[in-house]
């Protein structure tokens, strides 16, 4: 019986998890490049061929990258093929001189990344399962592949109500993001802005 939130090995043609963290240095051109990044950026990826769904996400909590974009696509030919660099991939254009904290991941293990709605929270660990069914979670689970290949392995579960890390603090390795877009998907080519965070 497989262990809860464990990964399993990659096999070829399975979905792999990219995932794009970051913090943006320039305050005052932060909400344009959130434009950018939410109404621009991320429906140009989408619309590469291998991705299957994307979301953008802000952290809550402080100790990790600002900002998160995770998507489902088809493996690592993708992220090196001439339609994801003509579609903007792998560069943040004329902000890239803002980009700091920049750390990207392909992971396995994952069929999709879950959808993530506007009053639930996605909620990752780099400190194992543990900390996130400690907190009535199902974790599941991602090792890394390829790219910066750090965090190796990561446990994600969407919680479906708001948490006031404030009152409750997070375990340590434990990092909350509220989603900033809908999960697009090939056939939702916009972004719909969940929230102007």
């Amino acid at each position: 019986m497989k262990e809860p939130g464990r990964a399993r090995p990659r096999i070829a043609g399975d979905i792999m998890i990219y995932t794009v963290e970051c913090s943006f240095a320039d305050p005052a051109g932060e909400a344009t490049w959130n434009d950018f990044y939410s109404l621009e950026k991320l429906p140009a990826l989408i619309s590469v061929s291998g991705f299957h769904t994307s979301q953008r996400f802000k952290a809550l909590n402080a100790g990790c990258p600002v900002y998160l974009a995770m998507h489902s696509i088809d493996g690592p030919e993708v992220l090196a093929g001439d339609e994801y660099r003509r579609k903007g991939g792998g560069n943040f254009a004329r902000w890239q001189q803002h980009i700091v904290d920049w750390h990207r991941n392909l992971y396995h293990g994952l069929d999709r990344v879950p959808a993530v709605g506007e009053n639930q929270r996605l909620v990752l660990s780099a400190a194992g399962p543990d900390p996130l069914l400690r907190m009535g979670l199902v974790p599941r689970g991602m090792q890394a592949a390829a790219l910066d290949k750090f965090p190796e392995h990561r446990w994600l579960a969407v919680l479906d109500k708001p948490l006031d890390i404030g009152t409750e603090p997070l375990p340590e390795g434990v990092d909350l993001y509220a989603p900033m877009t809908e999960q697009l998907t090939p056939g939702l080519h916009a972004a719909p802005r969940i929230s102007k965070q």
